[in-house]
């Protein structure tokens, strides 16, 4: 099963379209995941268009057309793995042991929030932290990036940070 994760897309304040290299993985992804701040309802429209399985969440950013459509927390089961999506999950400092507290039944959490990529394990490796950080706004990161992902056997596998080129 191949994932596609990204977060924090902040269309059209951060960029005007999702950039080529994101939109071209779409038809290959089994699922894809968006941990919030869409900020237009119309990325989520394209995504559910163009995605065979969409599990999102809305953001600090999002107004409410997306609130009325998206939870604040998604939990899902796929090939045996728990996974979670939340879009904040607190300061860098403590946040295995906190999302550890916060999602005690989840193996995998998809979050968002700071535009930085994050990709651990708790103290106890039960529990993988995944931050795809931002396809259109580097903030103070050197790129703009999203990841995959794959399950295989009940296992996440494969998970890989891309990082998109410039824009002019």
């Amino acid at each position: 099963m191949r994932l596609l994760l990204m977060s924090d897309t902040h269309l059209p304040r951060r960029a005007k379209v999702l950039p080529r290299e994101l939109l071209d993985r779409l038809p290959d992804a089994d699922v894809v995941f968006h941990a919030g701040d869409w900020v237009d309802t119309a990325t989520l429209d394209l995504l559910e268009a163009r995605s065979r399985r969409l599990i999102g969440v809305y953001g600090n950013n999002d107004g409410p057309g997306l609130r009325a459509r998206l939870p604040e927390v998604a939990g899902v089961e796929l090939d045996g793995l728990r996974f979670a999506v939340a879009h904040e999950t607190g300061a860098a400092r403590g946040r295995e042991r906190r999302c550890a507290e916060l999602f005690p039944e989840a193996d995998v959490l998809v979050f968002g929030h700071s535009h930085i990529p994050w990709d651990t394990t708790t103290e106890d490796g039960r529990l993988r932290l995944l931050n795809p950080g931002s396809p259109t706004d580097r903030r103070r990161q050197p790129y703009c990036t999203f990841m995959t992902a794959a399950i295989e056997a009940g296992r996440l596998t494969a998970v890989e940070l891309h990082r998109l080129p410039p824009r002019h």
